[in-house]
Order: structure tokens, then C-alpha cells, then sequence
């Protein structure tokens, strides 16, 4: 390019310049005042309203989780409240079949004690007398073997006898029902068991009934 040709473009180029008004190239592109603050006022009022809303979210998810969680107690409370009940009426049930155990144990105490007192008269068995003194005697032990097996059974479910003679009345466990007169013997000393007690898990199951020495 020749000399001539540059100082054309410069002179053309400074021409350019003096023709434009810079001030109001800056003014068109500069924002409105009024419309910058409602710009802001209206991002200001999206930004609240959106806060509202959140809060709103928050809130009704609060109240929905302390709804579940108050539920979910309830629940808890109720199936803790079956559950005892469950186990009073599994324990009533327990007590109430131990008790028919104890009872038909008593039974058979009673008929073993009579076995064990039993002597044949010579008189009556002069023909027989060996067979049938073996005949009880099978008997006797058949009817060992039937009290110790009761006897495991009461004591795997945790049914204790109440021992009763020689201490002292004891009226959580006991009841009185004869009594007697024993210079020998302190007074409120239990002479004789009419009637074995029993503990079930520490729990009186059935009060001994006893014959009481009184002076």
C-alpha cells in the first residue's frame, strides 16, 4: 500500500470519528433507571414467593413425618399392649393346666401312700398270698415311676414344692387349717402338711394347707 493510500484511510477513518456522537452511543446502551428497579422488584416479589412456597413444602412435610411418626408410636404402644396381654392370658392358661397337674399329682400321692401301707393278711391270701404281693409290688413301682416322671414334668415348668414342716407359718405360702398343741415344739411351728403348696416361677401356684402347733 502506498503512502498516498494510508493517509487516505487515515484521513476517511478521523472523518468516521468526528461524525459520531459518543455520548449517545454510551446513552442507548446504558439501562432505564425505573426499568433496572422494576426488574429488581419483581425478581425481589418471584424470590419471596418461591421462599413462601418452599416453607409451605416444609411445613406440610413436617406435619406429614410428625403424623407417621405419632402413627408409628400407636402402633408400638398397641402391639406392646397386645403383647402383655398375649403373655397374661399364655401365663393364666399355664397356671391353670398346673394347677390340673398338681391336683391329679395329689391323686396319685395319695393312692401311692395307700400302696405303701398296704400288708396282705395272712388269713385272706393263705392260697395267693405271693402273687398278689407281687402284683402290688409291680404296682408300687409302676406307680414310682408315674410320680417321678410327674414330678420331672412339675419341676421343667419350674413348679416347686413348699416346704412346710418344721418352719415357722408363713402366710404368703401357707394356710392353717388344724392346729395342735406341742408343749416341745415354739408356737406358729407347722406340725404336718394336710395339703403339699407349690411355687411356680417364685409365685405361690397353690398355699400349702397345715396343721399349726399353738399353745
Amino acid at each position: 500500500m502506498s503512502e498516498a493510500q494510508k493517509k487516505r484511510l487515515l484521513e476517511e477513518f478521523q472523518s468516521y470519528l468526528d461524525q459520531t456522537d459518543l455520548d449517545q452511543a454510551h446513552g442507548d446502551t446504558q439501562p432505564d433507571l425505573a426499568t433496572l428497579l422494576g426488574e429488581m422488584a419483581g425478581l425481589k416479589a418471584e424470590v419471596k414467593a418461591e421462599s413462601r412456597h418452599f416453607k409451605s413444602t416444609l411445613d406440610t412435610l413436617g406435619a406429614a413425618l410428625a403424623a407417621i411418626q405419632s402413627d408409628n408410636k400407636a402402633l408400638i404402644d398397641e402391639l406392646a399392649t397386645h403383647q402383655i396381654q398375649l403373655q397374661q392370658q399364655r401365663s393364666e392358661v399355664l397356671r391353670s393346666v398346673l394347677l390340673e397337674l398338681v391336683d391329679v399329682y395329689d391323686r396319685l400321692t395319695v393312692g401311692f401312700g395307700m400302696l405303701q401301707n398296704y400288708h396282705p393278711v395272712a388269713a385272706l391270701f393263705s392260697h395267693s398270698k405271693k402273687q398278689d404281693v407281687d402284683f402290688i409290688e409291680s404296682f408300687k413301682q409302676g406307680q414310682t415311676m408315674t410320680l417321678r416322671r410327674f414330678e420331672q414334668l412339675l419341676q421343667r415348668y419350674h413348679v416347686i414344692p413348699i416346704g412346710c414342716v418344721g418352719k415357722m407359718l408363713d402366710p404368703r405360702t401357707m394356710t392353717a387349717v388344724e392346729i395342735a398343741r406341742d408343749t416341745k415344739l415354739d408356737n406358729g411351728v407347722v406340725i404336718e402338711e394336710l395339703r403339699k403348696g407349690f411355687l411356680f416361677d417364685d409365685q405361690v401356684l397353690r398355699l400349702a394347707e397345715v396343721k399349726v402347733n399353738k399353745l
